[in-house]
């Protein structure tokens, strides 16, 4: 739960400095005020302090930006869900109220100021918010104990695969941080893939479980030295629906949000965005964001790894392969985030491995138990 002052903060945002100040003198005895003289203001005074506002008195019309306008721009860069908003207008247009609700206001406050009127609704819409807080806090800490013990079980049964594929059981642990890391980033460059908070932490999730279905190649194939023969690429490319089948075949399970995440990603992180990719050809944003991302964080990790069949390519090499197509073809604004990034992916990639000391244990145990007999 954020950790509040002993004086709550309110922004005051109204283009007209009488206003303000009669604000200001109603509230400054229990409240600190910030104040703004238009929205465009205001908006600069969030970039900076959002964390710490806990209410905003936003004025209807004002020049530059009105408060409708910063009303938008408040649920695009999710600070509405954080900080309640009172309007405040000498407009008794019903319309005026009614669009404020639409947008989001929690309370309208006609000019003039009644103190009375005001401080009671900026209390009230305050501890309303507070008990909001607390029980939204209350039900993130249940679906975070949920989510633990869910990456729980997909990294053992991951590490599973990656022992069976002879691959590092770090290879997960990459492919996770550079999916979060790439997700992260596409949502600050764009607002084009609207994806909700517990869908962001449930990708890196069904990130771990892009290989699953590499359980049903013949191991002969998986962990062939050097280039597969057609056929034995025909068989390779298969790992793709057998995963999405068996996680779908999980019939109790099979309607739950992360599975059904899983089982695209398992199905479509191989295809391509101009649908030169498999098992379906699928092109452009027919494949879902999560297997896109999955799909450029897997390409990179695969290149700077060494595998039974190459030795590993230099971060720098890796990036250069994948800006010029040689892996296949990305959505744009992927490729964007990794040139964004790709000074920070190596340090990145070096703190979250020796972070992740338990999927090495994980691997340990792996490895310990499906060992045959005679080699123990």
């Amino acid at each position: 739960m954020r950790q509040l002052a002993l004086r709550r903060k309110i922004l005051i945002t109204d283009d007209s400095e009488i206003n303000r100040m009669i604000l200001c003198d109603m509230l400054e005895e229990d409240y600190d005020i910030i104040e703004a003289q238009d929205g465009e203001e205001a908006l600069n005074i969030l970039e900076e302090k959002h964390a710490e506002i806990d209410l905003i008195l936003l004025d209807c019309m004002m020049p530059k930006m009105d408060g409708f306008q910063v009303l938008m721009e408040l649920s695009r860069k999710h600070w509405k869900d954080s900080i309640p908003v009172i309007m405040i207008s000498a407009e008794n247009d019903q319309a005026f109220v009614v669009r404020a609700y639409k947008l989001g206001a929690l309370d309208y406050i006609n000019r003039p100021f009644n103190s009375v009127i005001v401080r009671h609704r900026v209390e009230s819409i305050m501890r309303m918010h507070l008990k909001e807080q607390h029980l939204a806090d209350v039900a993130a800490e249940q679906i975070i104990a949920k989510h633990e013990n869910n990456n729980m079980m997909v990294h053992i049964l991951s590490g599973i695969v990656e022992f069976r594929n002879g691959e590092s059981g770090l290879h997960i642990i990459h492919v996770q941080a550079l999916t979060d890391m790439f997700l992260r980033e596409l949502l600050n460059i764009t607002d084009k893939y609207s994806i909700a908070n517990e869908e962001r932490q449930m990708i890196a999730m069904a990130a771990a479980m892009h290989d699953v279905g590499k359980i049903s190649v013949p191991y002969t194939i998986l962990n062939k030295q050097g280039r597969f023969t057609d056929d034995e690429f025909e068989v390779m490319k298969l790992h793709t629906v057998a995963g999405a089948e068996m996680l779908n075949a999980i019939e109790a399970y099979r309607h739950e949000p992360l599975i059904k995440l899983a089982s695209e990603v398992c199905r479509w992180h191989h295809e391509r965005y101009d649908g030169r990719g498999y098992p379906d050809g699928l092109k452009g944003d027919e494949i879902p964001i999560a297997a896109q991302l999955v799909s450029i964080a897997d390409v990179y990790d695969a290149l700077t790894s060494v595998r039974c069949y190459k030795e590993a390519y230099s971060h720098e090499k890796a990036v250069e392969m994948i800006l010029n197509n040689e892996c296949g073809v990305f959505n744009p604004l992927l490729i964007q985030c990794l040139k964004n990034l790709a000074d920070d992916i190596p340090e990145w990639i070096e703190e979250v491995t020796s972070e992740k000391l338990f999927d090495e244990d994980i691997h340990r145990i792996i490895e310990n138990t499906l060992r045959p007999s005679n080699d123990r």
